[in-house]
């Protein structure tokens, strides 16, 4: 059982084309000689033509009437969009959850920067930076 799991792998690899110019030359003289490797080249080879296969076609017809049906469903009617407001995390004054302003605002930003500024003293004293 192994060598046949190891000579199916082996024959996928050569029908898929993921040998290398030693392996292909290899198992193309096998392919002359061994009549078992070649019929599992033969049989992924099947394997690999069964999926390529085309399905066949349909006709414009047929389009037509399922995008006919697919438009008639419910999900695709359209609704009227809601009134644009103000966003869920608006607070009495109209501003968002994450808008700060006035002397807080500064802080914060001066803080940052600050924040910023040591990491970057810290990295060009470990040399670690860049």
């Amino acid at each position: 059982m192994p060598r046949e799991a190891d000579q199916m792998r082996r024959a996928g690899n050569y029908v898929l084309g993921l040998m290398d110019d030693i392996e292909r030359a290899r198992a193309e003289r096998d392919l002359e000689i061994d009549a078992d490797f070649r019929g599992a080249v033969l049989r992924v080879a099947e394997r690999m033509r069964l999926l390529d296969l085309r399905p066949d076609t349909a006709s414009a017809d047929a389009w037509r009437a399922i995008s006919a049906r697919i438009a008639e469903m419910p999900q695709m009617r359209g609704r009227p969009s809601p009134a644009v407001g103000p966003s869920q995390g608006a607070g009495p004054d109209g501003r968002g959850l994450h808008s700060v302003s006035g002397p807080r605002g500064r802080l914060i930003a001066i803080g940052l920067v600050a924040a910023c500024a040591v990491g970057y003293a810290a990295g060009v004293a470990t040399g670690r930076f860049w």
